[in-house]
C-alpha cells in the first residue's frame, strides 16, 4: 500500500478535530472578499476557492452557495454548474501550471474523509510526475513552488482568459 503523507494539512486536521471551526468554511467564503477567502471565481450557484491548506500548488475546490452535505440533494441547474467550474478549473491549471494530470473528487459525509462534511465540495488537485518525492516524509517538508497569493493572481487570471475563449461552461473542445 503508498501512502499519501501532506503533514503540512495539520494545521487544519488539528482545528476540525478540536472544533474549532465554527462556521462552514464553504458559507464563511462567500461573506468575506474574493482575496481574503481565496475565490479565484464566483458563479451563480457555485464558486472556485484555493485551497488555503493545499496537497499541490493550486489545488482548487469548488462549492455550490447552498449549504447542503451531499449531492443528492441539489437541484440539476446547481449540479451543472459545479461540473462546468470543475472543468474550468482543469483549463485553467492546464494554462497557468501546465499539470501532468489531475485528482478530481469529493468526500462525503465525515466517514469518507469530509473535512467539511455539512457542506459538499469537490477538489481538483494538479498532479506533476514526481510531485511526492522524500522530502515530506524525511525532511517533513513539501515544496510549494508558488505561495497562495501569487496561485491567486495567476488563477484568477487564468479563469478569465479560459471564459473569454470557452465561454460560461467550458469544455475545452
Amino acid at each position: 500500500m503508498k501512502i499519501l503523507w501532506n503533514p503540512w494539512r495539520f494545521e487544519y486536521v488539528r482545528k476540525v478535530s478540536r472544533n474549532q471551526e465554527e462556521e462552514c468554511l464553504f458559507c464563511r467564503l462567500q461573506r468575506v472578499s474574493e482575496e481574503e477567502g481565496l475565490v479565484v471565481y464566483k458563479g451563480k450557484h457555485s464558486f472556485i476557492a484555493l485551497n488555503a491548506y493545499p496537497y499541490n500548488s493550486g489545488h482548487l475546490m469548488i462549492a455550490p452557495y447552498a449549504h447542503e452535505a451531499s449531492t443528492e440533494k441539489l437541484p440539476v441547474h446547481v449540479l451543472t454548474e459545479v461540473f462546468c467550474l470543475i472543468n474550468l478549473s482543469i483549463l485553467a491549471l492546464r494554462r497557468a501550471f501546465n499539470p501532468d494530470g489531475f485528482n478530481i473528487g469529493a468526500n462525503i459525509g465525515r466517514a469518507a474523509g469530509a473535512g467539511v462534511p455539512g457542506h459538499v465540495h469537490f477538489h481538483v488537485v494538479p498532479r506533476w510526475v514526481g510531485d511526492t518525492n522524500f522530502m515530506p516524509i524525511i525532511a517533513d517538508t513539501k515544496p510549494m513552488p508558488i505561495s497562495l497569493r501569487d496561485a491567486y493572481t495567476v488563477l484568477k487570471e487564468s479563469i478569465e482568459a479560459v471564459l473569454k475563449e470557452h465561454g460560461e461552461c467550458p469544455s475545452g473542445v
